[in-house]
């Protein structure tokens, strides 16, 4: 369970978050700012301020939903049975490495890939994912997951969070057993893939992480969705 300290945290990322989705921006009498990769930024919140508070909110909660102890746990479980972990620059240069690559092999998807410190986040929509009300996997998910289970391969110095997450319409108790069901579906298809189930963490966030307003059909639909955090494992 969280302490009151990090729900105070995520409140206020999630309330700067929706407040950003409401503004219309503009750039009058200057050219439109560029991000990192050089692409001109949409009025309001573009894809990578967007990005970066994802990353924000996962950041908050302790690095992960499922929490650092978890993630403790099955770091201390890989590093004993002989899977090697990663130490001081080593770290970064790996992920940033894995970051690149998962950029470039996910660009035109879809997803979203978000880095926050050492740990990189894949965003995957309901649209790529699952239909309404379902965690049966859409058969165009299936080029995406077969992308992301290769990259995870060849990166396999890291423990896989796969989290689901729901709109706030229905009764909290089932949205909570949806999310986890559609975690565990990917889960299950990256297993199948090859990807070490013993690497895996599955998770389900109900309703309580949202990137969007639930005020609107197209906010729901953003809430919709599957996190995918890849942490590296450390010696």
């Amino acid at each position: 369970m969280k302490n009151p300290t990090q729900t105070l945290l995520v409140t206020a990322v999630l309330a700067t978050f929706l407040a950003g989705c409401q503004s219309t921006g503009g750039y009058a009498n200057s050219p439109p700012p560029r991000d990192q990769y050089g692409n001109e930024q949409e009025e309001g919140m573009s894809r990578t301020q967007k990005g970066a508070t994802i990353g924000a909110v996962v950041g908050v909660v302790a690095g992960l939903l499922s929490g650092n102890d978890a993630t403790e746990r099955r770091q201390r479980a890989l590093v004993g049975a002989g899977v090697g972990g990663l130490t001081g620059g080593a770290i970064g240069r790996y992920q940033d490495n894995q970051e690149r690559d998962l950029r470039a092999r996910m660009a035109g998807t879809g997803v979203e890939v978000v880095r926050q410190g050492d740990n990189i986040t894949l965003d995957m929509p309901e649209a790529i994912t699952f239909a309404f009300d379902s965690y049966a996997l859409r058969s165009q998910s299936y080029s995406v997951l077969n992308t992301v289970a290769a990259t995870l391969g060849e990166y396999d110095q890291t423990i896989v969070e796969v989290a689901g997450h729901t709109d706030s319409v229905g009764a909290a108790a089932y949205n909570q057993r949806l999310s986890e069901q559609r975690a565990q579906a990917v889960a299950n298809y990256l297993t199948s893939r090859g990807v070490n189930n013993q690497r895996l963490i599955v998770t389900g966030a109900g309703a309580n992480h949202p990137i969007a307003s639930n005020a609107t059909d197209a906010g729901r639909a953003e809430n919709r969705r599957v996190e995918i955090t890849l942490v590296p494992i450390r010696n």
